[in-house]
């Protein structure tokens, strides 16, 4: 990695041409703000790095997006983060959009802390909802022992995963072998992905 890519040069010269000055701008900012900040390619846009990814850019046919990677904790003392943006700017549609550069340059040093520091995002995990055990697949395993046995044995997530395979079919036959095959491969003791697993 290296402070300049030619890859973002030709990222920018094949944007639309109201977003050529956009990017450039944004480019230009950050290496002011910082020379140890190195540019690559990431999932097709430019991104900025130094420790880890500190911002990253984007074009589009209609406006440019522009946020950074730890933004959830950072300060935002301007109010300038959007949150339901793809960028933490929101919609860049012009060079004016853009918070002023001794303000976009707090920030861009404010990421570029973090990364020194290693701090990192917390992932916030949200458990999915409890699936109500079916009447009729209740009934189906009280009349098997042993695939009823192997199925309460199981951590929740692989009882979880038989439920939500069984409460997802659209129709009623799909059901009904659903059940079936999950009664045969119960009592085989096995879990529903059990073809992949190693």
């Amino acid at each position: 990695m290296k402070q300049y890519d030619e890859r973002v040069d030709a990222y920018i010269a094949k944007a639309a041409p109201f977003a050529q000055p956009i990017l450039t701008h944004l480019r230009n900012t950050i290496h002011q703000a910082s020379q140890l900040i190195n540019e690559t390619i990431k999932w097709g846009f430019p991104h900025f790095d130094y420790k880890g990814t500190v911002c990253s850019m984007a074009s589009f046919k209609a406006h440019c997006a522009f946020g950074f990677w730890k933004a959830s904790l950072m300060k935002d003392p301007y109010q300038v983060f959007e949150k339901d943006a793809m960028g933490t700017m929101g919609r860049v549609e012009k060079i004016e959009d853009i918070p002023e550069t001794k303000i976009l340059t707090e920030y861009i040093l404010e990421a570029l802390k973090l990364n020194e520091e290693g701090t990192k995002v917390k992932k916030v995990i949200t458990p999915k909802a409890e699936i109500a055990m079916p009447a009729d697949f209740a009934s189906v395993l009280n009349e098997n022992p042993k695939a009823k046995q192997q199925f309460e044995s199981f951590s929740p997530s692989h009882r979880r995963e038989y439920l939500e395979w069984i409460t997802t079919a659209k129709a009623e036959a799909t059901r009904i072998k659903r059940m079936a095959t999950t009664i045969e491969w119960l009592s085989e003791g096995k879990s529903l992905n059990w073809k992949y697993q190693r």
